[in-house]
């Protein structure tokens, strides 16, 4: 079955003024539509396919490029646009991610700042993350397509650091962007559904 771009969660413009519509038309319509008919095209034929998202990506990591890459990125895209919502960010997070934001990375000023710095020196295209593995959550930066999945860690927020995410609205000010991201987009409700679906 080939796997398909789902429609954003929210409006185009339901993210302004920190992310305009003109970005997410870009970058959903275009940019994850892409990934999407190219990882559609290139697993015809592979032992890849048939198997769910996550089970392409752990397989294919290492062996087969052109699957991985696409099959990333559709995971890591079609989850970013959850991982966001209008109205989001800041300190209104759910009592059992707080709560482990306090005792695995120092509360949550802290977990801001290593959070923006690890999107802030992604060297490059990549993501910034909040993973989960062996009960802890942990804060990592991947290039390229790269996620947790593939360390036996499981995702449960990221950031786009790719330019074509930020540059419209920021240009060149990457911080700018993901500090914008974690003090007003972040949709903690489904950082909470991804961390009770891994545990």
């Amino acid at each position: 079955m080939a796997f398909e771009l789902a429609p954003l969660p929210f409006a185009y413009d339901a993210l302004a003024p920190f992310t305009s519509a003109e970005t997410l038309e870009f970058h959903h319509d275009k940019h994850h539509a892409t990934y999407v008919t190219n990882l559609n095209n290139v697993i015809k034929g592979t032992e890849f396919e048939g198997k769910t998202l996550e089970d392409v990506i752990v397989g294919s990591h290492g062996k087969n490029p052109a699957v991985f890459n696409n099959a990333a990125q559709h995971y890591n895209h079609h989850h970013f646009w959850l991982w966001q919502k209008k109205d989001g960010g800041g300190t209104k997070i759910p009592a059992k991610i707080q709560a482990l934001i306090d005792s695995d990375l120092g509360g949550y000023d802290k977990f801001k700042a290593d959070f923006v710095n690890a999107g802030a020196t992604q060297f490059g295209s990549g993501w910034a993350w909040l993973a989960l593995k062996d009960g802890k959550l942990s804060i990592t930066k991947t290039p390229n397509g790269e996620n947790p999945l593939i360390h036996g860690a499981t995702p449960i927020l990221t950031v786009d650091v790719w330019e074509h995410c930020y540059y419209i609205d920021y240009r060149n000010a990457r911080v700018k962007y993901l500090e914008a991201f974690v003090d007003h987009l972040i949709n903690w409700d489904y950082v909470l559904e991804c961390y009770e679906k891994a545990v």
